[in-house]
């Protein structure tokens, strides 16, 4: 979600805009399609995954279940209704560090990466990972500079054999 570097004012001026973002999230307004397929912005993304974390009954509210995860790096949700994303349906849902991921079946994951017009960095027969960078800009404020970073992934893990995950990471780094 955020990736902070550097300044210690940098890190102040996020730690007292944050909570703000998030009790500023409407739950009735989650395009959660626009999210999974990076039609959304770095704000908005964060508005959303710091209410989702910081609210106790936020998955409830929405309709989701959370469900354990072998991965350690994945938070995983069912969803009440599909979510329809990338031409594809889905009941399930997971969270990285950076955004949200569509679990799919289907398909593999080279032909969605074609599909999405996303180069692979890995390619083989056991791992799959591409990532096309959808848009980034800098800006500086006070002297801080805010770097943010959308970008469209398609992967494989080993902890969901014969699924793809496909969504979008949302980054801003603070100098």
């Amino acid at each position: 979600m955020l990736g902070v570097r550097g300044s210690v004012a940098g890190f102040l001026t996020l730690a007292t805009v944050l909570p703000a973002v998030a009790q500023d999230f409407d739950p009735a307004a989650l395009d959660l399609p626009a999210l999974v397929e990076c039609r959304a912005d770095v704000p908005t993304y964060n508005g959303f995954a710091f209410w989702l974390a910081g609210e106790p009954d936020a998955a409830d509210r929405l309709g989701w279940r959370k469900v354990d995860s072998d991965n350690p790096f994945l938070s995983q949700y069912e969803l009440e209704k599909s979510l329809a994303a990338f031409g594809s349906e889905t009941r399930t849902l997971v969270f990285t560090s950076s955004g949200p991921m569509a679990v799919l079946d289907g398909m593999t994951a080279p032909d969605l990466a074609r599909k999405l017009d996303i180069e692979p960095m890995i390619s083989t027969p056991q791992k799959f990972l591409g990532e096309k960078v959808v848009s980034e800009k800098t800006e500086t404020s006070e002297g801080v500079k805010f770097t943010t970073r959308i970008s469209l992934n398609v992967s494989t893990v080993e902890t969901h054999p014969g699924k793809v995950l496909a969504g979008c990471s949302y980054k801003i780094e603070v100098e």
